[in-house]
């Protein structure tokens, strides 16, 4: 699914920093900007899966909450620093045309490190941190099982609660109820007001971006439960059907005469976009999991498997090559087809990057593997 969100996220940037102001009028552009969607909900639903396997093994270990969430929070920062130090690398390849104030702009990775942070808090909370005691102790006893279902039963619990309660707050907190009276620095953060007196639906603030983070760290739970083991088939095509059934609702909730909210903006703030998209990550969850377990990514090398392994790294190099100064193709000025070339060197590259990286952390491991062999040995 990482691999899938590269790809998905190559094309998007490609064709929108490239194509002429003519081809960004044809329905070519509207399907890619479409397809744009896609990849922050997915970085952000494959983030919280990510986040519910860690704090799930953290406490297979032992480890009392409070450690578990002081991980898991500690890791959440360091992907919010990576965020603003990606702020400060453009500032310095776009030096001479960007204002100081994109060093302060909201991004994915910004939002990623904080959903983090806000995940972590809240386990802390499902776990009932605030209670004395130290780590828990081992019981492997039938009281130890039903300790651990009730703690992943809570923890599903809140996180889908929370994953439903931010876009329902979205469109007042874009509109009606504002937080004009915060520095937009931090109201930024809220609705992605950034400097211009009203919230940009190019940016990516906590509301209503955390709630696919939320939704992921749901499911990822969800996948962990005993239950669910010996029969993932089911489980993963439940989960299918789960997201057919959201889209078909959210898009009757969307027609529907009657509306809750004074102003409804179906493509920035609605909840029922925000129900559509969710919908569709579950389907492509469900797919994915049929086609890496039945298809072709079980028979050998996997492009999108690879890409998915270092997302981190191609999301971060690719924007250089795509929106900065080391651009391969001059911005704004390109047909569909020069663009469509650019953009197959652009995944070329960020796979043969891909390859080299994880063929260097392998030779890294390998080594370090005979070093402590021989240590062992000596």
């Amino acid at each position: 699914m990482r691999g899938l969100a590269c790809v998905l996220m190559f094309q998007t940037h490609c064709y929108d920093s490239w194509l002429a102001p003519a081809q960004r009028q044809t329905t070519f552009f509207m399907w890619s900007q479409l397809g744009g969607t896609l990849p922050a909900p997915l970085f952000l639903f494959l983030a919280g899966i990510s986040f519910a396997l860690v704090t799930d093994k953290l406490r297979q270990r032992g480890l009392a909450p409070q450690q578990v969430a002081a991980t898991t929070i500690r890791r959440g920062a360091e992907i919010f620093a990576l965020g603003l130090l990606l702020r400060v690398q453009e500032y310095i390849l776009a030096w001479g045309w960007a204002p100081w104030t994109d060093l302060l702009r909201i991004d994915i990775l910004n939002t990623i490190g904080l959903s983090m942070m806000l995940m972590g808090l809240l386990c802390w909370i499902a776990a009932g941190a605030g209670a004395a005691g130290g780590p828990p102790k081992p019981d492997f006893g039938l009281r130890g099982v039903f300790q651990d279902a009730g703690l992943r039963l809570r923890s599903i619990t809140t996180a889908a609660a929370v994953a439903v309660i931010i876009p329902l707050l979205t469109p007042p907190l874009w509109t009606t109820w504002r937080l004009r009276w915060l520095p937009w620095p931090l109201e930024s953060y809220i609705n992605g007001v950034h400097t211009f007196d009203k919230p940009q639906s190019w940016l990516f603030p906590i509301f209503p971006w955390a709630a696919f983070a939320f939704a992921g760290l749901a499911v990822g739970f969800l996948l962990l439960s005993d239950s669910v083991r010996g029969r993932e088939a089911a489980v993963f095509a439940a989960l299918g059907v789960a997201g057919a059934v959201l889209i078909a609702g959210a898009r009757r909730l969307d027609h529907s005469p009657r509306q809750l909210y004074a102003v409804y903006d179906f493509w920035h703030t609605s909840p029922n976009f925000f129900f559509i998209r969710l919908g569709l990550l579950l389907l492509i969850l469900s797919l994915v999991y049929a086609w890496c377990r039945w298809g072709l990514a079980a028979w050998g090398f996997s492009p999108l498997l690879q890409l998915g392994q270092t997302s981190l790294l191609v999301y971060w190099v690719h924007i250089a090559f795509v929106y900065g100064r080391f651009s391969i193709l001059p911005k704004r000025v390109d047909t569909i087809a020069t663009s469509t070339w650019g953009l197959v060197v652009i995944t070329s590259a960020m796979l043969l990057l891909s390859l080299i990286r994880t063929e260097w952390k392998g030779s890294r491991l390998k080594a370090l593997g005979s070093r402590r062999s021989a240590s062992g040995e000596a």
